[in-house]
């Protein structure tokens, strides 16, 4: 426990620092001083938290010898001097408002660069009106995107980045229901996002698109950027001209390589003229050899030597996956790690002018840095990762990796997110897309220093206590388990879910270095609360899991018959080593997402014989938009999981040496058996509400978060845990 005169210390030090701004905080923040302060004076000894309490922008501690020095190398491009080799690539944020850049695309692109991203491609604009793809897809071929797209690049430029915006057009894959317009194509062919087809465009077309690159282009030098990138990955529209497959015309656009170049080339051309010779022009493309009809990385490189030959472009940005099979396209947990490398190095060996950039899951600076270090690439697109932490390339580059939060791969609430038409934000840091109305990565600091109590180490406690602690109040995280994490922790069992843990142990040093005081094995009831004298309590105890076997498709069957059988277990009891089942396992799915088919591929793995029923008409249907569900699927099939869907399970019976399952199909009605040693549950919690019942009663004023008040996902409960932290 800290002693009275350390808090009194601690206070003065949170008062004081606020007073202190650009250089004069820097001796301050210096390790050694900070060290030597923290023993006799109880003031955290983390330069991160210095910084972090005074509201400003971490300074680099350029006195340390570097961890990665080719990712922190300043790269020239086109005139433009980039501080490092990070890129925040360009991605669909779906954030306008009728079709403008407001507060919070500002918020959200000027917080990467305050953060240190070397160059930001903002995501891209349709130059047409039939390439439009999103509904929060920026307004086509008007000037009035202009002054929002200014107020953006004026501010990420104050902060140091290059800025860069994407402009595209997807052709036979765009979406009518945003567009109202048929979609262009070279020569017709069908959708890949839908079971719309294409009109084969005419020449006068052609040239309307090409004018709608180098309009677009005008808007984006208007707009103060210091360039474009010219999209023609995942085959869209330049993609579709250069693909045989799709590119089936017999006049100047179509047939030999010089036809189904002209297009692109033309483009670029159109663009550099309008834009001028101190512009950047880069070129995003895509390799998927997987699928028969895509060009292969041979007929890629030769394509992009021909244009770097003729001073087209720039540089060239590679991704990996297409709008043929989109897993690959963002990469989610159960990928290797820097997916396109491969691909850079292919380009990299082609190109005499051009820089090579390379994306797809780059996770770390340390994935970044092993890349650049290989001369795989010059440049690293590192976007989910600070989409997650925004300040990871200065982070890095003081030498603190281990203060980076790790993006976990999941997709849920970027891709996923905006695929059900939101504007995207990430399930481990909730401030994205809410920089203009919560700030960024350094929260304000507390008006008053408080002492906190947190019941609870779940995702909403933890978070509390951080955000808490970080804004300047001495908080203590009381868990009655002997670990952190509570479902999280169970969840990081899953297979291919490590960067969970990884996200865990982040925490722990987050609370550590924050000085949280951590009580495990530590059960709080009311009496206790209550006498602890806290000037704040957040209670968030979780939910535990429900053994009734309740299943949305029964409504009027509150209970499984059958549940309460030694045979029927629980998904997390399973996961954390807390229930043995045997050979035959039927793996009940309620919920559709990671507990499910997580559990049942845990098990199969291990050599149990699994099937994964569900009432839906696919396995992990809530996490569809994430796209791991496919290479999960494929890997539980290849561990001999059976599928079962669109049936409920009647009931549960204990037979002679096993158990037997009645299902019905809720298709046709019908009901089939089959026999099982082991029932595990998948199903909705149960909300563990009982302390904040009994507070309300006692009359003890706190705070509820998470799965106390509704069994929920966890980007909620992080969620409540950041809003309630910065609250206080």
């Amino acid at each position: 426990m800290e002693t009275a005169g350390a808090a009194v210390g601690a206070e003065f030090f949170f008062i004081k620092i606020r007073t202190l701004r650009g250089d004069a905080l820097q001796p301050l923040c210096e390790g050694a001083v900070m060290d030597r302060m923290a023993p006799a004076e109880g003031i955290p000894s983390s330069p991160v938290l210095c910084a972090a309490v005074a509201g400003l922008a971490l300074p680099a501690m350029t006195d340390a010898p570097s961890l990665y020095p080719h990712l922190f190398q300043p790269l020239e491009i086109r005139g433009r001097q980039l501080r490092n080799r990070i890129v925040f690539g360009a991605h669909t944020a779906n954030m306008s408002d009728e079709g403008l850049p407001g507060p919070r695309h500002l918020g959200y692109y000027r917080e990467r660069a305050r953060g240190g991203a070397g160059m930001i491609v903002v995501e891209p604009i349709p130059v047409h009106a039939t390439g439009i793809l999103t509904r929060g897809n920026f307004r086509h071929s008007s000037d009035a995107v202009i002054p929002g797209f200014r107020a953006i690049t004026e501010a990420c430029h104050a902060e140091g980045a290059v800025m860069v915006h994407q402009l595209y057009h997807v052709g036979q894959h765009g979406d009518a229901d945003n567009s109202f317009q048929p979609n262009w194509s070279p020569s017709g062919l069908p959708s890949y996002l839908d079971s719309d087809g294409s009109h084969a465009m005419s020449e006068a077309e052609i040239e309307t698109v090409i004018e709608g690159f180098a309009q677009a282009a005008r808007r984006a030098r208007e707009s103060g950027f210091d360039g474009v990138e010219i999209y023609a990955a995942y085959h869209a529209l330049l993609d579709q001209f250069w693909t045989p497959w799709s590119n089936r015309r017999d006049d100047r656009w179509g047939g030999s390589f010089e036809n189904r170049m002209r297009l692109s080339a033309t483009v670029l051309e159109r663009v550099r003229a309008i834009a001028g010779q101190d512009f950047i022009v880069g070129l995003a493309i895509n390799l998927h050899p997987e699928v028969s009809v895509s060009l292969s990385v041979e007929a890629m490189q030769e394509i992009i030597a021909w244009h770097d030959a003729r001073g087209l472009i720039d540089y060239v940005t590679c991704g990996t996956g297409s709008y043929f099979d989109s897993t690959k396209l963002i990469p989610t947990s159960p990928f290797e790690a820097n997916l396109g490398q491969p691909y850079a190095r292919a380009l990299k060996a082609v190109v005499r002018h051009a820089r090579v950039q390379c994306e797809s899951h780059i996770r770390t600076p340390a994935n970044a840095e092993a890349i650049l270090a290989a001369g795989d690439a010059d440049l690293c697109s590192l976007v989910r990762a600070q989409i997650a932490d925004p300040h990871l390339a200065r982070k890095a580059e003081a030498g603190r990796p281990e203060e980076i939060r790790p993006c976990i791969s999941c997709n849920q609430l970027c891709i996923a997110r905006r695929k059900r038409d939101y504007w995207i934000s990430c399930l481990v840091n909730p401030s994205a897309g809410r920089e203009f109305e919560w700030g960024g990565e350094l929260p304000a600091p507390a008006s008053r220093p408080q002492r906190v109590l947190v019941v609870g180490g779940g995702p909403a406690g933890l978070e509390a206590a951080r955000v808490a602690a970080l804004r300047g109040h001495r908080v203590t995280l009381a868990e009655r388990g002997p670990r952190l994490g509570g479902q999280w922790a169970i969840a990081a069992l899953q297979p291919t879910r490590h960067q969970v843990a990884e996200h865990l142990a982040w925490y722990e040093d987050q609370l550590r270095l924050l000085q949280v005081e951590l009580r495990l094995n530590t059960a709080m009831d009311a009496a206790a609360v209550a006498a602890g004298g806290w000037d704040q309590v957040v209670v968030a105890t979780g939910a535990s899991a429900d053994r009734s076997g309740f299943q949305r498709a029964l409504p009027a069957q509150d209970s499984l018959p059958g549940a309460e059988l030694p045979s029927v277990t629980t998904a997390r009891a399973v996961l954390a080593g807390e229930a043995a089942v045997g050979q035959r396992v039927l793996v009940l799915d309620d919920v559709q997402g990671w507990p499910g088919l997580g559990t049942a591929l845990w098990l199969a793995e291990r050599g149990h014989a699994v099937t994964l029923m569900t009432a839906a008409g696919e396995v992990m249907k809530a996490l569809e938009a994430t796209r791991v569900v496919k290479p999960l699927r494929r890997r539980f099939a290849a561990a001999g999981g059976r599928e079962l869907t669109e049936t409920a399970l009647e009931s549960w019976a204990a037979g002679e040496g096993a158990a037997v399952a009645r299902f019905r199909s809720l298709l046709d009605g019908r009901q089939h058996d089959a026999v099982f040693d082991s029932l595990v549950l998948a199903t909705t919690g149960r909300s563990d509400s009982a302390l904040s019942a009994a507070l309300s009663a006692s009359g003890v004023a706190h705070s509820a978060i998470g799965d106390c008040v509704a069994p929920r996902r966890a980007s909620l409960a992080f969620y409540e845990g950041r809003r309630l932290g910065l609250s206080l």
